[in-house]
């Protein structure tokens, strides 16, 4: 997060997660933090909300969480979300259509505006929890999950922030590679995938380390394995099978399937009712409907060499290629946070309040690089990555 003296932190977290936000506060506070709000998400409360509140109240954003959103923006503070559902599974079984709907829809919206115009510090991280470790292994082994979760952030390393500093600037390294080749799209094919997706012509590569406009670097997320872009909204064509399951809004999606036509999904199938809940949010509003990142991860991601598919979108994410649909990433686009809405759109940017990612790749997965001219470079084979 880079914290700087005076900054105003927000932790988003669980209960379960408190000794650990008791660690980060602490921390924050020898490091010079004004202040360290604490908002615990209740996940119970928020069932019995998406069963029994009035359906004309579902998206409400209490005025209290846009004040501290607006605060935390206007201050230049900064957001650390701990992720780990304690019960991953809570919400089976509920109305897909009012569960995709309960959400602070106003909130949800103010904090991706901020994100995309970079004025706030923010980054993922995770949190063990019995539940979670239930749902990977069968079993509530959490000191076998924070030994994968401990690998995976680079943890085991002698000196991790040299270690993750490395890292970062390989990725940029990636990243200034596919800005060279500025490929026209890529091409995923494998079992159950033959997908096209268009590029902008003006979009740059990205990796999870951001520059807010005052000039401070953070990372996003941790892990962050991925190379993105955001690509155009109206050029995504074909069919695309999920790699791994789906945690979305309290369930698991497993078996996804989405097919696009024109850049817009057409078709959605998956096992056990998951197809109604993608539905529903995709239902929105109309960019949920679209693309609005492609990111590349290969098979050297220390979050694939532990094998696991951890059902945590922050982990499976960073193991595999993945798609997200809904709002794009202005910071792709050459000065996009001074275009007019109208100039993103003809560039082909995707607006949402949706930004869902599931993963596609995986090491029976191909993905080419098309050029200009037709021809299909190979980025990845096996999970190995092939242009230098």
């Amino acid at each position: 997060m880079n914290l700087q003296p005076g900054q105003v932190v927000n932790i988003l977290a669980y209960p379960e997660h408190r000794p650990l936000v008791w660690e980060i506060a602490r921390i924050a506070y020898e490091r010079g933090a004004a202040y360290v709000e604490v908002t615990l998400d209740e996940p119970r409360a928020r069932r019995e909300r998406v069963r029994f509140a009035p359906e004309d109240t579902l998206d409400w954003t209490p005025p209290w969480t846009l004040a501290l959103l607006d605060y935390l923006i206007e201050s230049g503070g900064a957001s650390i979300a701990v992720g780990g559902d304690p019960e991953p599974q809570l919400m089976n079984g509920l109305d897909p259509a009012r569960l995709a709907r309960a959400r602070p829809r106003a909130a949800r919206a103010r904090f991706l505006e901020a994100q995309n115009d970079r004025k706030i510090a923010w980054t993922i991280i995770a949190c063990p929890t019995e539940g979670w470790a239930e749902t990977v292994f069968g079993e509530p082994d959490v000191d076998r999950l924070w030994d994968a979760v401990a690998l995976a952030a680079r943890l085991d390393e002698p000196d991790p922030v040299a270690a993750w500093r490395d890292h970062i600037d390989a990725l940029r390294q990636r990243a200034g590679i596919l800005d060279e080749r500025a490929f026209d799209a890529l091409r995923f094919r494998g079992p159950g995938t033959d997908l096209l997706v268009g590029l902008m012509d003006s979009a740059r590569w990205l990796t999870g380390e951001i520059e807010t406009v005052s000039g401070r670097t953070h990372v996003s997320n941790m892990p962050t394995e991925e190379v993105f872009t955001t690509p155009d909204r109206r050029r995504t064509e074909g069919v695309v099978r999920s790699t791994a399951p789906l945690a979305l809004h309290g369930q698991i999606v497993r078996g996804l399937e989405v097919s696009f036509a024109g850049g817009r999904v057409t078709a959605i199938r998956a096992d056990d009712g998951g197809a109604e809940l993608v539905r529903e949010l995709i239902a929105t509003d109309a960019g949920a409907a679209r693309l609005g990142e492609v990111a590349l991860v290969d098979g050297s991601s220390p979050v694939a060499r532990t094998g696991i598919v951890f059902v945590n979108t922050l982990f499976d994410e960073n193991a595999a290629c993945h798609v997200a649909l809904g709002q794009g990433t202005l910071e792709a686009i050459p000065h996009g946070e001074t275009l007019a809405d109208a100039e993103l759109e003809a560039l082909g940017y995707n607006d949402s309040v949706v930004h869902t990612d599931f993963m596609i790749g995986g090491p029976d997965v191909e993905v080419d690089g098309i050029e200009r001219g037709g021809a299909a470079v190979p980025l990845l084979r096996g999970d190995e990555w092939q242009l230098s």
